[in-house]
């Protein structure tokens, strides 16, 4: 989401911009709450109002446009077939960091089920922050937050110079720090993803496909294991055929039909030995 406004103030019309005005007061004023909130304890309403608290002020957070809406919509796409078992993507997912911040990261990857600790949700694991128009300074300012919070790492992907950041705290102020430049070949690896994400991938929408078939095929996706066995079976029909045909027997349409319509791998196989010194295209069933 992108902020853009700052808190709000209070001026009579008509009057110049330089007689006095009254700003509203923001949670700054009020008393510091000493214990830890809750993720979900919310001073904004989720799913109400486009609005989120940073630093104490109350900012418009404004709807997407692109090229930050694809960006975004991209990101969850790949994030989603890295995930390891157990965790999920979330989009806009809100949540109160302490008593000054309610805010929502644009992508996050959060573990399934209820923390045990608090009763709620779990805390994200992963954040990210696609920056388009919106204000690098209030990135800026989420990051640190975010990790104090207990948000192992945080991201941002700052769409218009094409690049991948990831925010490293200071050594000696964990409130301070600066945005670290990841290289287009690096991979982000984590606990909570099944393969490593590939930088590249998140800025290129050509890459992005590719690396979404290799992440759900090295973790056993049922249907890339289906297709992968089908067209070894479909391989190991067509090497019968050959090797049929490379000894003068012809196949009926029948023989072919069946033999091209067999999936069983271990069938196939018995049926391919047979075919070499089988005397007629029939003789590679006999059992």
């Amino acid at each position: 989401m992108d902020e853009k406004r700052a808190g709000y103030r209070l001026q009579a019309p008509g009057v110049a911009d330089s007689a006095p005005s009254y700003e509203l007061p923001t949670y700054r004023d009020a008393p510091r709450q000493r214990r830890r909130l809750g993720v979900d304890e919310h001073v904004i309403r989720p799913e109400f109002e486009r609005r989120e608290m940073i630093g104490g002020e109350m900012l418009q957070a404004s709807p997407a446009e692109l090229p930050h809406a694809v960006q975004n919509a991209d990101l969850d796409y790949l994030l989603r077939a890295h995930l390891a078992p157990g965790y999920r993507v979330a989009t806009d997912l809100a949540t109160r960091h302490d008593q000054e911040n309610d805010f929502a990261s644009d992508s996050a990857v959060v573990r399934e089920g209820t923390d045990p600790s608090t009763g709620s949700r779990f805390r994200e694991e992963l954040a990210f922050e696609v920056v388009s128009e919106q204000n690098k300074a209030s990135v800026t300012r989420k990051a640190p937050t975010m990790l104090q919070r207990g948000v192992d790492r945080v991201f941002a992907v700052f769409v218009k110079q094409g690049r991948v950041a990831e925010w490293v705290p200071d050594a000696r102020k964990e409130a301070k720090g600066h945005w670290v430049e990841l290289a287009s070949d690096a991979k982000i690896s984590h606990p909570s993803l099944a393969e490593p994400l590939p930088v590249g991938a998140i800025l290129d929408a050509a890459v992005a496909d590719d690396t979404v078939a290799r992440a759900l095929d090295a973790k056993g996706n049922p249907v890339i294991r289906e297709i992968r066995a089908k067209e070894k079976a479909e391989g190991k029909a067509e090497a019968i055929l050959t090797v049929l045909a490379g000894r003068g027997l012809r196949p009926s349409a029948s023989v072919r039909r069946r033999i091209l319509s067999t999936t069983d791998l271990a069938t196939l196989e018995r049926w391919l030995l047979k075919a070499v010194t089988a005397t007629s295209p029939e003789d590679v069933f006999e059992e």
